[in-house]
């Protein structure tokens, strides 16, 4: 592939898409294959399938730089008694839990919803069906109170049910993060918990997608290749620093119906678009 400055643009845009739809629940796979269809990187359909999942990674590095000293079980402020958090621990092993059956479900259909259901019309249904359901959803929750309101309160067995709601992530458009804050709010969570559980479950997801994606694609990458990879991560991980920031904050004080909203009429106007072009 040729490694143009208006190439250069383009990953330089769609790392900017990357990063602020991974985390706001509006699907950042369905922005990336929408963006694609009117600003077409130059580059082979294999290559794309691959840089559109590696890319996420500078997302998810985001997350770790932020959140890690609540991530990494082991505290060294003294040197010679390093800290073991078991509470850290013991949410890796709920977040694993939590993962387990979107892994199964992806190992078993991803190449079959990649074949079939990557499609503008199909991402434009998901963006309107969860758009509604997040609406639906807080006006249910205006006269409920959380049950589980930190990241500590969550079990295995909410963790799991988390995990399950993820599952429906893998329908493009649907919105991991949207599925598993749609599922979390369903059961009782607050909104901040199950941001932050969000956030911990997206970890090995990605790492896992990714390295899956790798080995599909392989690593003989040309130079061209390698620079957009590099530039999408780095600005893709940029721009979730200051996301991420932004949505912690807008969540304490506000619900997620203005992201359901905004995926009614992003899927409206995609439908309306593919039907009369």
């Amino acid at each position: 592939m040729n490694l143009s400055f208006i190439e250069i643009l383009k990953v330089i845009f769609l790392g900017i898409v990357e990063g602020i739809t991974e985390w706001l629940p509006i699907s950042s796979t369905g922005h990336m294959l929408l963006v694609d269809e009117f600003l077409q990187l130059n580059a082979s359909d294999s290559f794309k399938e691959m840089f559109f999942i590696i890319i996420q990674l500078g997302a998810i590095l985001a997350v770790v730089v932020l959140y890690w000293n609540r991530m990494f079980p082991f505290q060294f402020k003294d040197k010679a008694k390093p800290v073991i958090r078991k509470d850290i621990f013991s949410l890796w092993f709920k977040v694993v839990v939590a993962c387990i059956p979107g892994a199964a479900v992806t190992i078993l259909f991803d190449d079959y919803i990649e074949a079939h259901l990557h499609t503008p019309v199909v991402i434009a249904i998901a963006l309107i069906f969860y758009g509604v359901a997040f609406i639906l959803i807080e006006n249910w929750n205006k006269t409920r109170e959380p049950k589980i309101k930190t990241l500590a309160d969550i079990s295995y067995q909410t963790a799991f049910m988390i995990g399950l709601f993820q599952v429906l992530s893998i329908i493009p458009g649907t919105s991991r993060s949207g599925a598993t804050i749609i599922g979390g709010l369903i059961i009782g969570v607050s909104r901040v918990a199950v941001a932050e559980f969000t956030f911990y479950l997206a970890v090995p997801v990605m790492l896992g997608m990714s390295l899956l994606k790798l080995l599909k694609f392989g690593f003989a990458f040309t130079g061209a290749e390698f620079v957009i990879l590099g530039v999408g991560t780095v600005v893709a991980f940029l721009v979730s620093i200051v996301v991420i920031h932004f949505l912690m904050s807008y969540i304490r004080k506000h619900d997620f119906k203005v992201f359901g909203w905004y995926r009614i009429v992003l899927g409206a106007l995609v439908l309306v678009y593919f039907a009369f072009r």
